[in-house]
């Protein structure tokens, strides 16, 4: 296990954005995007860091922004250290495996949210009115009960420290233009159709996921991360039960245990038991293991 990287300070670089998880530099015609190993739930990032983490998550996006190729242009230009601005060497050991130089884009202002199952902020919307984000779904379904057909759920993008509002497809396309929003819409449910199928093949169900797009020269493309367990939730197939709550792969076990100890959900978190710390680290390592067969160098 390598030593937890909570956040990092480049002094040579240009900070420009300390995320939840990223750490985002300006490299003059490209930016620097460093995977930490923070980790947040219900929108609070936790004091204590997951070794390894931002290398999973990194490892993964990578993995599926190469298998997303064909179906959408990405931000990626390099994964390799080596590749990376001289300006950059110094950082060397502290980016290997969690970094990512990307082309600037101008980001879409809604989050695009592709549900194949019912769950979450899903389940509970369905509870109130029988459906999710405006989309009426048909009597008795169960939560996490596979949909017919995967949903586009929408939802805004808010500040660090605020949480994100599920919307219906109208308000997003009154918020970037229905053109894109439809193209958005679109190229969400083929990603996801896609990456649901290969990683079915794997022994995980992609109940729901989150993308975020950009534009770069007129085109709509794919940035930020793909298909983690930071994004999604990942469910064994094999102990896949509709009816309750699943097992997961991703963060719904750290989400789990702060529910147990009656956490409020308001800063500060509280600390995490390093039995919570160790068992989350190796769900997202089961999480890239299963996906790409390996987590070499991690």
């Amino acid at each position: 296990m390598s030593t937890a990287v909570y956040e990092t300070d480049f002094k040579e670089l240009t900070l420009i954005k300390r995320g939840k998880v990223r750490d985002l530099y300006d490299l003059g015609d490209a930016l620097l995007m460093v995977a930490s190993d923070r980790i947040s739930a219900f929108d609070v990032v936790m004091p204590d860091p997951i070794p390894d983490k931002g290398k999973v998550l990194t490892q993964i996006s990578l993995f599926w922004f190469g298998k997303m190729a064909s179906l959408v242009k990405n931000h990626v230009i390099s994964g390799n250290v080596a590749d990376f601005p001289p300006a950059c060497r110094p950082y060397a050991d502290i980016l290997e495996g969690r970094s990512m130089l990307v082309e600037k884009t101008e980001p879409l202002t809604i989050e695009c949210v592709v549900r194949g199952y019912i769950s979450g902020s899903g389940w509970k919307s369905y509870l109130q009115d029988g459906s999710v984000c405006g989309i009426p779904l048909p009597d008795g379904l169960v939560e996490s009960d596979r949909l017919q057909d995967p949903l586009f759920t929408p939802s805004t993008k808010e500040e660090a420290g605020a949480h994100d509002i599920n919307i219906d497809f109208e308000e997003a396309a009154r918020r970037i233009g229905r053109p894109m929003a439809e193209k958005a819409r679109d190229l969400s449910l083929r990603i996801y159709n896609r990456g649901a199928e290969l990683a079915r093949e794997k022994g995980i169900v992609i109940a729901d996921t989150k993308f975020e797009f950009g534009l770069k020269d007129g085109d709509l493309i794919l940035i930020d991360e793909v298909l983690t367990p930071d994004s999604s939730r990942f469910w064994p197939q094999d102990r896949y039960r509709p009816g309750g709550g699943q097992e997961s792969f991703d963060k719904q076990y750290l989400r789990d245990y702060l529910v147990s100890v009656k956490w409020d959900k308001t800063p500060p978190a509280p600390s995490l038991p390093e039995a919570v710390i160790e068992n989350t680290r190796k769900k997202y390592l089961e999480a890239l293991e299963r996906l790409t067969g390996g987590a070499d160098g991690i």
